[in-house]
């Protein structure tokens, strides 16, 4: 079984069907790409893998590192080793972006029974996951996200991501809206990042991201089902030819 194991998954919004029995397997140590036109469910399968209170599974099973984890709490996925980085990541004025670190590593390690960070101790690593993201020392004084450019957003889930080191990361279009520089940032954040002790699942729809990451695996999503699966060779003709032919195989299958 792969870490993530996602079967016949089928969730509700305000009782409207979205995912309509979905399959996806994501292993460890590989990159994922999970792409598809606006209104596919992309963000609604992340936001279902952490457990998103507003949504419904009505039929299917999510497991992870073999464990059933369709009925846990976001708190207890995120501790048991899964990280998403949000599109749109929320500011909390009032809240130092160094407190906000050590509250969350300190949860993680309290999962694992172990002891919390000293402040002195929590410092050293912060420090280490800055230089790992490449994200300038003050970042650590300032409010979470609170007047963070786009770019300074995404960097802000990098040093999550260095400082949490997740089994499973689930990228929700971290891509969106970025320029050049930033998402130069981000993919080399995700190979940096991704290796034989954490897999990605990169949701996108702009094959500019992931002609910088090089997926292991293309997935593509068409009305709440993964209707495509291949290599890398299917982002390149989703980019020639965009998502007309899925819609057409999809119909033809169905008649």
């Amino acid at each position: 079984m792969a870490e993530l194991e996602i079967r016949n998954l089928h969730v509700s919004v305000d009782d409207k069907e979205i995912l309509r029995g979905l399959d996806l397997s994501v292993e460890k140590g590989q990159i994922h790409a999970l792409m598809g036109p606006n209104g596919s469910g992309k963000s609604t399968l992340a936001n279902a893998v952490m457990g998103h209170p507003a949504l419904e599974v009505t039929e299917g099973t999510i497991h992870f590192n073999g464990e059933d984890i369709t009925e846990a709490d976001p708190d207890e996925r995120s501790r048991a080793g899964i990280f998403m980085a949000f599109q749109y990541p929320v500011a909390i004025p009032g809240v130092a972006v160094s407190k906000y670190l050590r509250m969350i590593l300190n949860a993680h390690r309290e999962a694992q029974g172990e002891p919390p960070l000293k402040i002195r101790e929590f410092a050293a690593r912060a420090r280490e996951a800055m230089e790992l993201a490449d994200i300038p020392q003050d970042f650590s004084s300032r409010y979470l996200n609170d007047g963070f450019s786009g770019g300074e957003k995404k960097r802000m889930e990098l040093l999550q991501l260095a400082l949490l080191r997740p089994q499973m990361a689930i990228l929700d279009e971290t891509d969106s809206g970025l320029d050049i520089d930033a998402l130069r940032t981000v993919a080399d954040g995700i190979n940096k990042f991704s290796g034989p002790d954490m897999g990605a699942l990169v949701i996108t729809h702009y094959q500019r991201l992931l002609h910088m990451v090089k997926p292991d695996a293309v997935h593509v999503m068409y009305e709440g089902r993964i209707v495509k699966e291949g290599g890398f060779e299917l982002v390149d003709q989703l980019e020639s030819e965009g998502y007309g032919w899925i819609k057409e195989e999809v119909e033809a299958g169905a008649a």
